[in-house]
């Protein structure tokens, strides 16, 4: 399938699962929650996402690791617009 087919969170689906080999993942776009806020998508798409994730990469490495590594891994979704990922490492 072609990527520019696919919603943003599954595009971060599969660049999170693809880069971290997770054993849990979700992402949930949570952008209608924030309209009207900075940084709020106009389509209510795309703008605030929200992973639970779990990786095998985070059983040595603190939180703070943990975090820049799911940053770093979708850093170009963020340069190109996501406004806010939260993150829950589970």
């Amino acid at each position: 399938m072609n990527t520019a087919t696919l919603s943003l969170a599954e595009q971060i689906h599969r660049r999170l699962a693809e880069k971290l080999h997770t054993t849990l993942l979700e992402v949930i776009d949570e952008s209608h929650l924030h309209a009207g806020h900075a940084g709020a998508s106009p389509t209510g798409l795309g703008s605030h996402l929200r992973v639970k994730i779990a990786s095998p990469l985070f059983t040595t490495v603190s939180r703070v690791q943990r975090h820049r590594l799911v940053y770093d891994s979708v850093q170009d979704f963020i340069d190109q617009g996501l406004h806010a990922l939260a993150i829950e490492v589970i």
